[in-house]
């Protein structure tokens, strides 16, 4: 009786263990996605070096990607934008996903791209 569980165990094993054996598959899937074209060490030498001139490491600890952002408004601008568009905004993020407030406004955008 052990001996014949013990031969199904061992069957059932070699079955389970070649029902997961697959060829290797070069042109597969993830052959595209993991190839990247080939580049010279000139370009890699030369990117390095451009990467190096720059003085930012955005691996770093300490990296502030902000350190040097400059603004294109004041922020009597952004603070009036907020205020206009302030109910939007509280209907689209409201319990319904902004459902009742699409249904009854119709963006911009739709009625431009139908030519109304």
């Amino acid at each position: 009786m052990n001996r014949n569980r013990l031969l199904t165990a061992a069957l059932l094993s070699v079955a389970a263990i070649a029902a997961h054996a697959d060829d290797m598959d070069l042109s597969g899937q993830f052959a595209a996605s993991t190839a990247a074209a080939p580049v010279t060490r000139a370009q890699v030498q030369s990117q390095y070096q451009a990467y190096r001139q720059t003085g930012v490491n955005p691996w770093s600890t300490s990296y502030n990607p902000l350190a040097s952002f400059q603004s294109q408004k004041t922020r009597e601008q952004v603070r009036n934008e907020f205020l206009a568009n302030r109910n939007a905004v509280n209907a689209l993020t409201a319990e319904d996903s902004g459902s009742a407030y699409l249904a009854a406004h119709k963006p911009a955008a739709a009625t431009s791209a139908l030519g109304e």
